[in-house]
Formats: structure tokens, sequence, C-alpha cells
């Protein structure tokens, strides 16, 4: 059997050996990696190819609600996300679920529950705490879930400038820090336009704002 590359990207050491011990309970071989905010994520991402999952807190550093999530769902579909958090709210577990995790696992789950929600999850399976519906589809939660569907469409280099436009940056602005021609920009912008079906720059950024818990 093959190794199977894991990251545990939380700024808590404590839970990471936490999770370090449910990972090794539950795959016969395995290399863990670590990160401990969102940049070291994505850089660990870059250099080990072979990450299929990774274990993603909702209040790391770089992370603002699920802007972490959707960005991996966008940048790397392939890899299984499995959001972790103090935050047991059950909306939040929800819509962790609608923005393409695969579970949520609440840091106060003791190790056979957390061994029990990564086998069900490599089952393929969707994993929440007992007594959290997944399947449940609020007007509000089907919404989230139209978002996601519309921000997977976008390429890497859409999902940026989004994110870019949503922090209030302008076209000249994200053009010189991706370093791109203005032109450039503008057809990444009304391609962004068109699959997140708004009509301008604004609203695009208020789609993305829906990303964050606050």
């Amino acid at each position: 059997m093959s190794d199977t590359t894991v990251v545990i990207a939380d700024d808590h050491p404590l839970f990471r050996s936490a999770l370090k011990q449910a990972v090794n309970q539950s795959f016969e071989q395995q290399d863990i990696l670590e990160a401990e905010n969102v940049d070291d994520l994505f850089q660990l991402i870059s250099k080990n190819p072979q990450i299929e999952l990774v274990f993603l807190d909702l209040h790391m550093p770089g992370n603002d609600g699920f802007t972490g999530l959707t960005q991996l769902q966008n940048h790397h579909p392939d890899i299984v996300v499995v959001m972790v958090s103090s935050d047991e709210e059950p909306d939040i577990m929800l819509k962790a679920i609608q923005f393409g995790a695969a579970a949520f696992i609440p840091k106060s789950a003791d190790l056979q529950v957390i061994s029990s929600a990564i086998e069900q999850v490599l089952d393929g399976e969707i994993w929440l705490p007992e007594g959290i519906d997944a399947t449940s589809n609020s007007g509000q939660l089907s919404k989230h879930k139209e978002l996601a569907e519309q921000l997977a469409q976008l390429t890497p280099q859409q999902f940026t400038v989004l994110k870019m436009i949503a922090n209030g940056q302008l076209n000249k602005q994200i053009a010189y820090e991706l370093d791109i021609k203005e032109t450039t920009v503008k057809k990444h912008v009304s391609a962004i336009l068109d699959k997140l079906n708004v009509t301008n720059r604004t609203m695009a950024g208020l789609a993305y704002q829906q990303l964050k818990l606050n």
C-alpha cells in the first residue's frame, strides 16, 4: 500500500498532535505534513502534489471563514478537505459541507470520534457530528451550495482576481500585483461576473464576502 500524504493545517500544536494520533489509527501508512497558516498550506501543496487529504482549521491565520476551503476546492479539487474547529454551531457545520468540505470535526471530539470521522470520509461519505443533518436544504444553505458551484467554475486566476476585488483593489492594482495586463484583468472580471451571474464588481465582491463568518 502506498503512503497517503495528509496535511494538518492548524495553528494549535496540541490539536495537531491529537489529529496525528487519529490519522495514525486510520491509515496503515501515511506521511503527515503540518501547516500553521494558509500560506504555508498552499506552499506545502505546491511542493507535494501527492497530498490527498487536508484537515483545515476554520480560524487558522489567513483563513477567514470558508475562504481557505473554497480556494482549495477551486485550485485543488481532487484534495479532500475536512474542516476542524472549536466553533460548534450547526449552521456553520452545514455551511462547511455546502461549500465542499467532506466533514466538520469539532475540536471537542475525542480520539475515537475523530478516527471514526476519518474512516467515514475515506469511504467517500460526508461526516457531521451526531444530531446534525447533512441533508438539510434550507433556502440559505441552498444559496451557499449554488455559490460553491459557481466558484468552482472559476479558473484559479479568476478566483484570485475575485478575492482581490472583494478586498477593494482596482483593476490597475490587480494587474500590477499579478504582473498581467490591465486588459487581461478586465477579461477576468467579465468572466467572473458571468460565472457568478452578477452584473457588477460590487456584487461579485459581496458574493465572495459570503464565505466569511462576519
